[in-house]
């Protein structure tokens, strides 16, 4: 059996160890990157989350009346593939050409905390190193499901994006923004789309009128929705386009029945820990199997580190990239660094428009016990922002919540074209502490999104 030693080992494409292996290594540390298929190099989210899933969304959107839905789909699966491609090759070969970043393809279980056995087919190779960096993200969970393992109907968010033929009926199990992105996707390419929630309220984490607004968009596009629900089985009946499953909803008002040509369970993430052997280093995990860690990303083993969805934080490839940074400055810099740091952290539900978040929202607000100023607007009435209205997408609206002592902004909800962009701008003025006031009186370019602030802002009032 073949033996290397490193400085530090990285096991796992994501975005966090991929860039602290590139930043390392031009350094001039030695390191190893374990990959246990060459489909991942660059990490979920290029190769089969948020770029792929985007570019889907966006050509569904773009898709006319008249053009044919299976055609049209045919198309954007093959320029996924095509965009997909190129950023898997060009990720790869960012660290190839670092001499000091060994590749390795392979399936990595841990020896001990500093010894890592990698296997491809009968070839073994031992990595020793005094850093060892756990990066290998998660993957679809897969509840029971009665007759789900017998269906071929069954698909999770990485294998649907190649259905064929595209179903004219997708039944969608779960109501969070994965399954809510792909509802609006699938709606959008032609398809029937139902989703079934477990949930009563719809979007219960976002305030009422949010949340109707969402819903409205949604059911206009065509998709029904069925809270209080859950897959109480599927049943294949046939095979090919002709032979749907049907599928058994169990609810409060009664058991309904639906046919499906695919079935998406959209029901969160696990650890892809499988394999790993974590025990034989010390390494432990909290009570649904994810790798825990301190605010540092330190684990119970010394000298090694739990990065992006493994480690059980927010799943974001821009946490992930976070992440890179505070093991570098536990590396290389002062260690100071640590998941604390982080405030206003945006999220974006890629509707079609974008729904996107930062800080607290009204609901919360109320909770605070403090004078709260809030502005909101339906995108269709805010005059001073003609975007909306040039690319046709006026649905949505727009609410910050300010303090009313500091003029400072606690939050935002942006269900609007843009939003992602956007965000991040209202996140910068609350890291930076840059007012409300600032922001509506800002000079920003025209026509563009951004101007909705300055409309909206000069509705300030105090929530009652």
């Amino acid at each position: 059996m073949s033996r290397i030693e490193v400085d530090t080992l990285v096991l796992g494409w994501g975005k966090a160890g991929k860039t602290l292996a590139g930043a390392l290594g031009r350094s001039g540390r030695d390191v190893a990157l374990v990959e246990r298929s060459p489909q991942m190099y660059g990490g979920t989210c290029i190769n089969i989350a948020c770029v792929p899933t985007k570019a889907l969304i966006h050509d569904a959107a773009s898709r006319r009346h008249g053009d044919d839905p299976q055609d049209w789909f045919g198309a954007s699966v093959q320029r996924r593939d095509t965009l997909i491609g190129k950023l898997n090759a060009r990720n790869h070969a960012m660290l190839a050409e670092v001499d000091a970043v060994t590749l390795i393809d392979g399936e990595a279980r841990f020896i001990s905390a500093h010894e890592v056995e990698v296997s491809a087919g009968s070839d073994r190779l031992r990595v020793v190193a005094d850093t060892i960096v756990v990066n290998t993200g998660s993957v679809p969970a897969r509840p029971h499901i009665d007759g789900a393992d017998h269906s071929t109907r069954i698909y999770d968010s990485t294998t649907l994006q190649h259905v064929d033929p595209l179903p004219r009926r997708l039944v969608i199990m779960g109501g969070g923004y994965v399954g809510l992105e792909f509802a609006g996707m699938f709606a959008g390419f032609g398809s029937s789309v139902c989703v079934i929630d477990r949930n009563e309220t719809f979007m219960r984490r976002e305030d009422r009128d949010v949340a109707d607004a969402v819903r409205g968009l949604l059911e206009e596009q065509g998709v029904e929705l069925l809270l209080g629900a859950d897959v109480a089985s599927i049943r294949d009946h046939g095979s090919g386009v002709d032979g749907p499953a049907t599928v058994t909803v169990s609810r409060r008002l009664g058991p309904r029945t639906l046919e499906a040509d695919a079935v998406l369970v959209a029901a969160g993430r696990r650890p892809a820990i499988t394999g790993l052997d974590l025990d034989a280093a010390g390494i432990t995990t909290d009570d649904r199997g994810f790798i825990e860690v301190d605010e540092r990303l330190r684990t119970s083993a010394p000298g090694v580190f739990a990065v992006g969805d493994v480690n059980g934080g927010p799943q974001f490839t821009y946490i992930s990239l976070d992440d890179y940074r505070i093991v570098l400055d536990q590396l290389t810099g002062q260690g100071r660094r640590g998941t604390g740091d982080r405030v206003a952290v945006p999220t974006t539900t890629f509707l079609t428009p974008p729904l996107a978040r930062v800080g607290i929202n009204e609901t919360q607000a109320r909770r605070l016990g403090r004078p709260v100023l809030m502005a909101t607007k339906k995108i269709a009435d805010i005059a001073a922002m003609p975007r909306p209205k040039i690319l046709g997408e006026t649905h949505g609206l727009v609410k910050v919540i300010v303090d009313a002592e500091t003029d400072h902004i606690l939050g935002a909800t942006l269900f609007c074209v843009d939003a992602q962009d956007v965000i991040n701008l209202v996140a910068l003025a609350m890291r930076t502490g840059a007012t409300a006031g600032q922001l509506r009186d800002g000079i920003w370019t025209h026509p563009s999104t951004t101007e909705a602030f300055n409309e909206v802002l000069t509705g300030l009032r105090p929530l009652t």
